[in-house]
């Protein structure tokens, strides 16, 4: 058995509990009718991992599964499987999955949706995702995309646009829902897609997920078959896809160019020769990443996306919040500045007295070599001290407070703490001693940018960061 992955306590808010006593017989009755046409049409059009994946993962044809019972036979390729409530944030499922943990909605689709619904439920998840996990090459695929994707940026309007989607699943899901309530959630949908100004680091792999993970063929394009999840999971969908009216393209990275309604049937897919493929693609969209290349480009996608990112300096400080200044010279960076809450950690830990409690109004902080050409972080503490509290930097920003700690990891400088302390930059004003201490941060370039937090687990517990949504299980 491999070894699987613990479950991190700022992800459990999103994991639910399955009673099984809500599945009414009508909903055992619709399990065993959508398995029973998928087992016989997939035995020929997917993936040959797909019949054998069901039972080697702990799905039976003749009841809805226990995901407990799943979690153990998953165990097995190093995986688990948790209990969600239906739509949870692209970051959480991406945090998820990049620990080799596949969450599960508890959720099943009403009478009136059996062939297709667009919220997620259990046939989705456990007949879609799970089988095809069997295989080892794809199994690996999905961890690897999943830590690709915990590094995306995300852009304030894919979290706009999420919870647009996420709200009209429900709502034309639920049999409650008036046809006024259902026009609101389209119309605000509408609103939220109308409104995305670029394609985000997020979205791009989000496009990825879905012609794979989702809706992947493997093959040739003249003979494919499937294995994407969506596809598993609607026998209507997969059998129009594989008709000569849908186009088959070589999977390539252009397909995070490739935009798409979730719905309705899709008008084209992807197909890729193995599952090995799948890898190498997504590693190589991560050589393109901010978190990669850091540098002038990485911080402009920060800006843009006006969410929660992290800046990794050279001497390892990182620091994450809401990116709104980065002003750069030559390729240096010279000064950021972040809306708050802001974090300071290194090595994906908080540092002490750095949180977002201390820095909840936002942080700031010259940066790059001081004016005599010397590299702060190359001075010993001796060096420091016989600066008197008086730093003058190369871009024209200038320091001037009482020193009161330093704070050094593993040798590297990474923090002044000052008192009484003024920042300007030509003459103006950029930091007053009356707002309290000033913690400086020592470096010289931006060597890495991410999406979300660097200590997640901290930052979020102290903020609130994402929110649960909760959900009664549905039965017919």
């Amino acid at each position: 058995m491999l070894q699987t992955s613990p479950i991190p306590e700022y992800l459990r808010p999103f994991i639910a509990t399955q009673n099984a006593d809500l599945y009414s017989a009508m909903d055992h009755a619709a399990w065993r009718f959508i398995l029973k046409i998928s087992r016989t049409f997939f035995k020929g059009a997917a993936h040959q991992k797909y019949l054998d994946g069901l039972a080697e993962t702990g799905i039976s044809p003749e009841r809805i599964p226990l995901i407990e019972d799943m979690d153990r036979c998953l165990s097995r390729f190093g995986w688990r499987a948790v209990a969600v409530n239906g739509f949870i944030p692209p970051a959480v499922f991406m945090e998820f999955q990049s620990l080799g943990i596949l969450p599960i909605a508890c959720e099943m689709r009403t009478l009136d949706h059996l062939a297709y619904t667009p919220a997620p439920d259990i046939v989705h998840e456990a007949a879609g995702h799970a089988p095809i996990i069997a295989d080892p090459e794809y199994a690996s695929y999905l961890r690897q995309y999943g830590e690709v994707s915990r590094k995306a940026i995300f852009s304030s309007e894919d979290y706009d646009l999420f919870e647009a989607i996420r709200t009209l699943s429900i709502v034309k899901e639920d049999p409650a829902s008036s046809p006024e309530q259902i026009e609101r959630a389209e119309k605000d949908l509408e609103k939220a897609s109308n409104a995305i100004s670029y394609i985000s680091e997020a979205a791009e792999l989000a496009r990825m997920n879905w012609w794979t993970v989702e809706y992947g063929l493997i093959g040739s394009v003249e003979d494919p078959k499937i294995y994407g999840a969506g596809l598993l999971s609607s026998v209507g969908e997969s059998y129009h896809c594989l008709s000569p009216h849908v186009i088959k393209h070589p999977l390539t990275l252009e397909c995070i160019k490739a935009s798409y309604d979730i719905t309705r049937p899709q008008p084209q897919l992807f197909v890729t020769e193995s599952f090995q493929k799948l890898t190498d693609l997504v590693l190589e969209y991560a050589e393109t990443m901010a978190f990669k290349r850091g540098g002038e480009q990485a911080v402009a996608k920060a800006l843009q996306a006006k969410s929660v990112t992290t800046v990794v300096l050279d001497t390892g400080l990182q620091v994450s919040g809401v990116l709104t200044e980065a002003p750069f010279k030559d390729s240096a960076l010279q000064f950021f500045k972040f809306s708050g809450p802001v974090q300071l950690s290194y090595q994906d830990h908080e540092l002490p007295d750095q949180g977002p409690e201390n820095h909840a109004q936002g942080f700031s902080s010259p940066l790059g070599l001081l004016r005599n050409g010397q590299k702060l972080s190359a001075l010993s503490d001796e060096e420091i001290h016989a600066l008197n509290g008086k730093l003058s930097y190369e871009s024209g920003y200038d320091l001037q407070g009482t020193l009161r700690s330093i704070t050094r990891q593993d040798g590297k400088l990474l923090l002044l703490t000052f008192e009484k302390c003024t920042v300007t930059h030509h003459g103006k004003m950029v930091y007053d001693p009356a707002w309290g201490r000033f913690d400086l941060a020592v470096g010289e370039q931006a060597v890495s940018v991410f999406g979300g937090a660097a200590d997640r687990r901290v930052y979020l517990e102290k903020t609130g960061g994402l929110k649960p949504l909760r959900l009664t299980p549905k039965t017919n």
